[in-house]
């Protein structure tokens, strides 16, 4: 999945714009309609998805940690207060 991508500036009515490619969006969380914040930056100008990340399945498969959920993604049998 690629982290950068080489783009050209475009005019969109009285502003410039670019688009950013689908695969660099999903790898930090952009999405359609999100908001963003934009600043400048020394060494051009950073943009910073706000609010909520949406996370595709596969980034959050890979921030799963086994260890912290005990190896299983559910438990295979009642644990407290379930017991009957």
């Amino acid at each position: 999945m690629p982290r950068s991508a080489s783009l050209k500036v475009q005019r969109w009515g009285n502003s410039l714009a670019i688009r950013i490619p689908s695969s660099v969006a999903k790898s930090v969380g952009f999405h359609a309609g999100g908001p963003v914040d934009i600043t400048p930056h020394k060494s051009g100008v950073l943009v910073t998805p706000k609010g909520d990340v949406r996370l595709s399945l596969a980034q959050m498969l890979a921030a799963f940690d086994p260890k912290l959920h005990g190896g299983e993604v559910m438990a295979t049998a009642p644990v407290g207060k379930e017991k009957l």
